[in-house]
C-alpha cells in the first residue's frame, strides 16, 4: 500500500475468509486480526464465511416486510397500477438485487424470499392469507423467486457467450466441442466443469451457468437477439413454474 501512496483505514476495513477447511478461530492475520469479521458487506450484499447468505436474506426479508407495511397504509390512495409500480420499486427490486448469488442455495432460504413475494401479491390483489397464492402469481405474471434466480443466471450466460458481458465472465464458460459432427452440433452447449466441493464450487457461475444453459430447449439456445431471448426464456420459465 505504501508503495502506491495508499493508507489503510483500519476503521473502515474488514476481512473475511471463505474456506471449507480452515476454521476462522485458528487463523491469525497479525496486526490485521482485529479487522477480521465473520460477515462483511460489499455492494450492499452481506457475505458470510460459509456463503449461506442467510444474513443477507434475513436483511432483505426484514426491510421488505417493513416496506410492505408502509405500502399497506397508503394503499387506499393508490390505483392498482400505481401500487404495483411501488411494489416493484420497493420489494421486487430488493428480491432481485444480486440474486444470481442465490443460485444453488438451500430451498428453505429461498422460501423466505418467496414469502415476501407472496405477501406483496396478496397486498396487490386483496387476496386473503387462506387462499392459494399460485393462481395469484400466475395471474400477475410474476415468476417465483427460484425461477427469477435462474432467469438472472441464464441471462448472464447468454450475454457471456454473445460478447455482451465482461471478459471475466466469458472466461468462465467453455463451449462444448464434440469429437465428431453430431446432429446437435449446431446448438451451443457448454462444458460443465467438475468441482471438488459442491458447497462452494458447485454453486459457482462456472458450474451453475452451463448446467442451467444445457437444460434449456434447443430453440432458446439458438437465439442470438437479446430481447427475443429474454422473452422466450421468461415464457419457458413461466411454464415450468405454473
Amino acid at each position: 500500500l505504501s508503495q502506491n501512496f495508499l493508507h489503510l483505514n483500519e476503521e473502515k476495513t474488514e476481512y473475511i475468509l471463505f474456506s471449507s477447511d480452515l476454521p476462522s478461530s485458528s487463523l491469525s492475520f497479525g496486526p490485521l486480526t482485529p479487522q477480521f469479521a465473520p460477515t462483511v458487506r460489499n455492494l450492499g450484499v452481506i457475505f458470510d464465511q460459509s456463503m449461506h447468505f442467510d444474513k443477507q436474506i434475513s436483511a432483505v426479508v426484514k426491510v421488505s416486510f417493513y416496506q410492505l407495511r408502509l405500502l399497506s397504509k397508503v394503499k387506499s390512495f393508490l390505483s392498482k397500477a400505481d401500487l404495483e409500480k411501488a411494489i416493484h420499486a420497493f420489494i421486487s427490486s430488493r428480491i432481485d438485487y444480486c440474486n444470481a448469488l442465490y443460485t444453488g442455495l438451500n430451498q428453505s432460504l429461498l422460501n423466505r424470499l418467496q414469502m415476501v413475494q407472496n405477501a406483496a401479491a396478496r397486498l396487490l390483489t386483496n387476496t386473503s392469507k387462506c387462499s392459494h397464492i399460485t393462481p395469484v402469481l400466475r395471474s400477475l405474471h410474476w415468476l417465483p423467486v427460484r425461477f427469477r434466480v435462474e432467469y438472472k443466471v441464464l441471462l448472464f450466460v447468454f450475454k457471456a457467450i454473445n460478447d455482451l458481458a465482461p471478459p471475466y465472465l466469458a472466461e468462465l464458460l467453455k463451449v462444448y466441442q464434440p469429437a465428431r459432427t453430431l446432429r446437435s452440433s449446431g446448438l451451443t452447449s457448454l462444458v460443465v466443469p467438475k468441482c471438488k466441493y459442491k458447497k462452494f464450487g458447485g454453486r459457482s457461475f462456472a458450474v451453475q451457468g452451463p448446467t442451467l444453459w444445457n437444460a434449456l430447449p434447443a430453440h432458446i439456445r439458438c437465439v442470438t437477439e437479446l430481447s427475443i431471448f429474454k422473452s422466450q426464456l421468461k415464457t419457458h420459465l413461466f411454464r415450468q413454474a405454473f
